[in-house]
C-alpha cells in the first residue's frame, strides 16, 4: 500500500470511527429498532478495517508512544448509560465466551451498553489524536487502536454483535 492509498484509508477508518462514537452519544434521540440496525451497520465495517489495513508495513518503530485517554470514568458512563436506557431489558445478554464460562455452571451476563462503550473508547481516543494533531498522527494512532482491537475489543465486538444480530432480528414485544 503506498502512501496515499494509506491516508485514504487512515481518513475512512478515522471517518467510520466518528459516526460510530455520534451514534453512541447521540443513542438517547434514537429509537430501539433505529439505533440497532445502525450498530449493526456499522460494527462489521469497524472489525473489517481494523483487521485489514496493516499499519505495520509504515511503522518504523513498534514504540510509537502512548496517547492519553480522552475518554474519562464520567463520559464512559453516559454513554453506556444512553445506550443502556435506549435498549431497556434489552440490554443483557449471555456471555459464552468470558473466561470463566468454562468453570461455571451458571451462565454469565453482559450488558450490550457496556460491550459498546468499550469499544467507544478506543476509537474515541483514535479519533480525538487525529484531530488534535490534524492528521499528522493519524498512523501512530490508528497502530496503537489497532493494538488494542487485536488484545481486547475485537473479541468484545464480535461477541455483541451476536447479541445485537438477536434483537433485530428476534424482537422482543414490550
Amino acid at each position: 500500500m503506498n502512501n496515499a492509498e494509506l491516508r485514504s484509508a487512515l481518513l475512512s477508518i478515522t471517518a467510520l470511527s466518528s459516526d460510530y462514537c455520534a451514534m453512541l452519544e447521540n443513542a438517547r434521540e434514537m429509537e430501539k429498532d433505529e439505533f440497532v440496525a445502525g450498530v449493526l451497520g456499522l460494527l462489521p465495517r469497524i472489525y473489517f478495517e481494523f483487521s485489514d489495513l496493516s499499519a505495520d508495513e509504515h511503522m518504523s518503530e513498534p514504540g510509537y508512544g502512548y496517547f492519553q485517554s480522552y475518554v474519562d470514568e464520567d463520559f464512559y458512563e453516559s454513554v453506556r448509560r444512553n445506550v443502556e436506557m435506549v435498549l431497556g431489558p434489552d440490554d443483557v445478554f449471555l456471555e459464552t465466551f468470558e473466561e470463566d464460562m468454562k468453570y461455571s455452571d451458571t451462565p454469565i451476563a453482559a450488558s450490550i451498553s457496556e460491550c459498546l462503550a468499550d469499544i467507544f473508547q478506543p476509537l474515541y481516543n483514535f479519533i480525538c489524536v487525529v484531530k488534535e494533531s490534524e492528521g499528522e498522527q493519524s498512523l501512530e494512532a490508528y497502530a496503537e487502536c489497532r493494538e488494542n482491537f487485536v488484545a481486547y475489543w475485537s473479541q468484545t465486538l464480535c461477541n455483541v454483535m451476536r447479541a445485537l444480530n438477536h434483537l433485530r432480528f428476534n424482537p422482543t414485544t414490550e
